[in-house]
């Protein structure tokens, strides 16, 4: 596949979730099970990013160690089974040793993200991990997933995962061909020619983390911020005064406590009286719900379904 330069994308969209949904579940499976759900949401939906926040300990008055220790296990573990899901399957063994949390991982449904390639799948970019090996010039070799080792145009710590463009005149159908390729940016498959390149995970450790860090900006800031709540505006009355063009989106969700907990839990927020003021735009996106509650899992469906409209429907390879 030929890179179309007219095809790019730069402009994200990311998603916030309290570690603290997972907390419900009966078991380590049913809770590697719920991640795993996420983790299908946020590709299917082209999510570029995904928050993992803290929404009582760092903000909050807890001095309990045991209860901070909890809450901590609690995120790690979150954030380590998105980790493991969105990496393609050739790498895992060289990434992820075994570790408790992840003794269940192997059972949940792939992702099947556009990265993740097969052994006869055609595409100018792949994920690799570099390789304690070195090529006749001294640089390193890469392993992405295909028969041959990929030689690039540097020298790397071995063990660290990295996005190659494959030099467009190799082959990786000669078994005979060197295959040669460039670093570059993990976004480059996205703002380059519009190829949806998985998800990126950030820990945030409170709730006004979450909206004044954003990583695509210079000064850290989304400039369309959507918060999700039963109190907030119907969105059948909303949807249309959303604007469809902007650079980075913020959509958070909160826990079984709301988004209003983990504000009132910030300090460092407490300036701000009302939740939604924190938010261009606050949402109820479903209205009339026949259940007294909705799960933040479920909410993250119910929502991105809603907003798809505006959000981008990433090209494969």
């Amino acid at each position: 596949m030929e890179i179309d330069s007219s095809g790019g994308r730069d402009w994200t969209v990311s998603i916030a979730i309290p570690s603290s949904i997972v907390d419900n579940a009966q078991s380590q499976e049913l809770r590697s099970y719920l991640i795993g759900q996420i983790a299908r949401s946020l590709i299917i939906f082209n999510i570029d990013e995904i928050v993992v926040y803290d929404e009582t300990c760092s903000g909050s008055e807890t001095t309990k160690e045991q209860s901070l220790s909890r809450c901590q296990q609690t995120l790690q573990m979150t954030v380590r089974i998105l980790e493991y899901l969105e990496c393609p399957q050739y790498l895992r063994k060289q990434l992820f040793p075994l570790q408790p949390c992840l003794r269940y991982a192997g059972l949940l449904n792939p992702l099947e993200s556009p990265h993740h390639l097969s052994i006869t799948d055609q595409c100018p970019y792949r994920e690799g991990v570099v390789l304690d090996k070195l090529n006749q010039n001294g640089f390193s070799c890469v392993d992405i997933g295909l028969k041959q080792d990929c030689e690039i145009d540097r020298c790397l710590q071995p063990g660290i995962r990295v996005t190659i463009k494959i030099d467009p005149d190799c082959s990786h159908k000669r078994k005979t061909s060197r295959l040669k390729g460039v670093v570059v940016s993990p976004s480059e498959p996205r703002e380059k020619c519009g190829i949806y390149w998985g998800y990126s995970i950030r820990i945030a450790h409170s709730l006004s983390d979450v909206l004044n860090q954003c990583p695509f900006d210079d000064n850290g800031s989304y400039d369309l911020r959507i918060g999700t709540s039963d109190k907030g505006d119907n969105i059948d009355r909303s949807l249309k005064k959303i604007p469809n063009q902007f650079k980075h989106l913020l959509i958070v969700f909160g826990g079984l406590r709301g988004i209003e907990y983990a504000h009132q839990s910030d300090r460092s927020l407490r300036a701000t009286i009302e939740t939604s003021n924190l938010f261009d735009y606050y949402l109820n996106t479903c209205p009339n719900q026949g259940s007294d509650t909705i799960r933040t899992e479920e909410a993250i469906l119910i929502t991105l379904a809603a907003l798809r409209k505006r959000l981008f429907r990433a090209r494969k390879c």
